[in-house]
């Protein structure tokens, strides 16, 4: 079975969907040039829940699960196939490091994940379990969910972390067009970092970083990056995908972590 990089990408806006940017077209020339995963276990910041928690569902709805944006985003569907059986292994895995998880048969797929997959997997014939955020998770924690479930990628499932490299909402409609440049500082310090390996200084990114309460005034959508660090390989290198700046404020960094 081959080994799959896992990912980490920047969902940014819900219109992401429909206007690809230099991303998109980023994110499924990278799914073309690897193997096609047998599965996807990926974390999005719009799935908080109190602890761990794994989507069971078999056929998971696709859920507009945001507001104001033109019609045509609620047309679209994202019909991936769930997978209970996997939905198992994760539970398990989790267990065995001793991570207190449930499961939920009913979850829908939130606009984290299914927007990104649509560049990726445009098919989406691929089946989707997602793992919840745990709302009171940090660093740490979430690193270490993507850790317990490391074994996976060796069984061709692709561990996806979706996020936002900055995520600023408070400075949107700002009506700024090119890379504020703390974005670029905050960006490239991290780039710099997971390029070195420097887990401690990542982990310990609210001090260290450049501009780390403006990028992210709140944790939630730079979590799952670290899912994504906690799931490669050790010794992987992160290959980096994309470094588009969308609406001056939104940073959409993605990256693999390939074997070295």
């Amino acid at each position: 079975m081959h080994l799959v990089p896992p990912l980490f990408v920047s969902h940014g806006s819900p219109m992401f969907a429909v206007d690809a940017g230099s991303t998109g077209p980023a994110l499924h020339a990278w799914a073309r040039a690897h193997a096609r995963p047998q599965a996807i276990v990926a974390m999005s910041p719009h799935w908080m829940a109190r602890q761990p928690t794994v989507m069971s569902t078999p056929a998971p709805p696709t859920w507009h699960d945001f507001g104001g944006f033109p019609p045509e985003l609620y047309t679209l569907q994202y019909p991936a196939p769930g997978e209970p059986a996997l939905a198992q292994d994760v539970l398990g895995l989790l267990q065995a490091a001793d991570i207190a998880a449930i499961e939920d048969s009913r979850r829908p797929l939130d606009h984290g994940t299914w927007v990104p997959l649509m560049h990726l997997y445009p098919k989406a014939d691929i089946p989707v379990v997602q793992l919840a955020l745990p709302a009171t998770a940090g660093p740490a924690e979430v690193y270490a969910l993507g850790r317990a479930l490391r074994p996976l990628a060796a069984q061709g499932v692709l561990l996806l972390g979706s996020g936002s490299m900055t995520h600023n909402l408070g400075e949107f409609f700002g009506g700024q067009t090119e890379p504020a440049p703390y974005v670029e500082e905050f960006s490239r310090w991290v780039e710099s970092r997971v390029a070195q390996g420097e887990l401690a200084a990542l982990l310990d990114y609210r001090a260290q970083a450049p501009h780390a309460a403006r990028a992210h005034p709140s944790e939630d959508h730079f979590l799952p990056m670290f899912f994504t660090l906690g799931a490669g390989s050790e010794g992987a290198r992160a290959k980096y995908i994309s470094r588009e700046v969308r609406y001056g404020i939104l940073a959409m960094d993605a990256f693999a972590l390939e074997a070295a």
